[in-house]
């Protein structure tokens, strides 16, 4: 007997996904049929969710309780659909051009864009399309959010037998403001790659590691920001969780994403020049950070620094890593699964912390991280808030292109330096956890 508890917010959830469709028919671009492709695809998006929590084993019940957060999350998207940023008029909608007056796939052999070819295989794709560029690449990356989200449930899955800390996972993710402003309003497509490295990690910790080498190397074909949480499998390996030769399996999925590229005559230097553009291209540029809550957040903004101090913090950054391996390699004997997720978090915001050039979307995965610790242990919680707050901040900074608070002292705003602190303190919280689990799992 379904309680009636349930029947509420079933109903407020359903209307919310008849909202969508609603509203997709009177987006301001695009012809009647193409407006209605796109809430047909909201709706296919709707579906694929309640599908994946099904399939994780969440009760008929539960699959209605979640009819509100997933029709809430469709609704707030569909709402920002129409939101056109500078990176989408200077960038995307110029690629996605590019390819369609210029065969579509065929154009994949020019020298066009700054993302690697798995994206581009994406933009290419969209140029066959009816509906508007700017719907396509937003739905892509929503799309994403929901395995994000999905991916996320199942991490919970290794540190929480409790079914309600599950689907509430899922549904904080899908409405996580930065997860939200990503992709739906920036257009941004963040969401792709750090959902391959959640979903990566759940297949390591499931012993499943063919697939985890796959995801994680498909993950740093979408984005080199992956980079940040790849010395994470290294710990895997020493646990005992993975064997050394299934780390072969990562270059040949990478050389594979290549293949479509390679067949349309795209030379292999230009693909791989996009790895050593985007690690370099930016310290041609005006300043040290990007409206990033790093350690350079707490410097006035474009300050010009000494040519040494970037990079002693590179090198602080790469020193960083390596006393994070150490730490977990001395007590590798206590690293469970919480342990491992700790070091994911932070690994994800230590690195982009402590590295100048940084932009405000780089700790996306340190935060979708901490969300995940919070959903499964309350302790947690406020490391999360400060990561969310954070990135909002800067988030807010170039969205709004000004800063939420405009005081400075001594010529830093009070935005730049609440950001930073606030990631500060969630760095340092984080660290602080992860050296109470190993200590008390090492003394028991």
């Amino acid at each position: 007997m379904l309680s009636k508890r349930y029947l509420l917010p079933a109903t407020l959830g359903s209307l919310m996904l008849v909202l969508t469709f609603a509203r997709s028919l009177t987006l301001s671009l695009g012809t009647p049929i193409a407006r209605t492709t796109v809430g047909l695809s909201f709706m296919a998006l709707g579906a694929l969710a309640l599908f994946l929590l099904y399939r994780e084993g969440i009760s008929f019940d539960k699959l209605l309780l979640m009819l509100l957060p997933i029709g809430a999350a469709l609704l707030i998207r569909v709402l920002l659909l129409d939101h056109v940023t500078l990176d989408y008029q200077d960038f995307l909608s110029k690629w996605v051009s590019h390819f369609r007056q210029n065969g579509g796939f065929l154009a994949l052999k020019d020298p066009i864009g700054n993302y690697n070819v798995p994206y581009l295989y994406m933009l290419a794709f969209l140029s066959y399309l009816p509906i508007p560029d700017l719907y396509g690449i937003k739905l892509f990356s929503i799309l994403f959010d929901i395995l994000l989200a999905w991916g996320g449930l199942r991490l919970v899955k290794h540190l929480t037998t409790q079914e309600t800390h599950m689907y509430s996972t899922f549904g904080a993710l899908l409405l996580l403001p930065t997860v939200v402003l990503n992709g739906s309003c920036w257009g941004q497509c963040d969401s792709v790659w750090a959902a391959l490295c959640l979903l990566s990690l759940s297949q390591a910790l499931d012993r499943k590691q063919v697939s985890s080498m796959s995801l994680l190397a498909l993950a740093f074909s979408f984005k080199l920001q992956a980079i940040f949480i790849l010395p994470l499998w290294c710990v895997i390996w020493f646990t005992g969780r993975m064997e050394f030769r299934k780390f072969f399996v990562f270059p040949f999925i990478f050389l594979l994403t290549m293949l479509p590229a390679l067949l349309f005559g795209k030379p292999i230097s230009d693909i791989l020049n996009v790895y050593v553009d985007q690690a370099g291209s930016s310290i041609a540029w005006q300043t040290v950070n990007y409206n990033s809550p790093s350690i350079f957040a707490l410097l006035p903004y474009k300050v010009q620094v000494a040519p040494w101090i970037p990079k002693a913090t590179i090198f602080a950054a790469f020193l960083f890593v390596l006393a994070i391996l150490l730490l977990l390699f001395v007590h590798r004997c206590a690293v469970d699964d919480t342990a491992l997720v700790l070091t994911g978090a932070a690994l994800s915001l230590g690195v982009p912390f402590l590295l100048p050039y940084m932009h405000e979307r780089y700790f996306f995965l340190g935060g979708v991280l901490l969300v995940v610790l919070a959903c499964s242990k309350l302790r947690f919680s406020l490391s999360a808030f400060g990561a969310e707050l954070a990135s909002l901040g800067g988030y807010h900074a170039y969205l709004a292109r000004r800063y939420f608070l405009v005081l400075s002292i001594f010529g830093v705003t009070w935005a730049q330096l609440t950001e930073g602190l606030l990631m500060l303190f969630s760095l340092s919280s984080t660290l602080w956890f992860l050296w109470r689990e190993l200590s008390s799992k090492h003394l028991s």
